[in-house]
């Protein structure tokens, strides 16, 4: 009974890989766009949050004095805002393959 279980198991693996191979090769050329397209859409999810959050902190220090930087806790909220915008990104384009 495990022996047979196992090339069950065996015989999935080896189907799974080769769905992969065949799948890859008819897109080939489709892998290199479709990743510099991923940095291109990962890069600006996380750029523009943080470069907002950089204006917005700016401008409300030299508006208002305060004992502490808006300008930083912003930057680092655009940032964590930024990199859970690419973390659904990412996942979002795995679950579609």
């Amino acid at each position: 009974m495990s022996r047979r279980f196992k090339r069950h198991e065996l015989s999935d693996t080896v189907a799974k890989k080769e769905g992969r191979k065949l799948k890859s090769r008819r897109e080939k050329g489709r892998a290199v766009w479709f990743g510099l397209g991923m940095f291109g859409i990962i890069g600006w999810s996380v750029a523009v949050p943080t470069l907002l959050g950089i204006a917005l902190g700016v401008w409300i220090d030299r508006t208002w004095e305060g004992p502490f930087s808006w300008t930083l806790m912003l930057l680092v909220g655009g940032l964590m805002l930024g990199c859970l915008n690419a973390w659904y990104w990412l996942e979002r384009e795995s679950k579609r393959d």
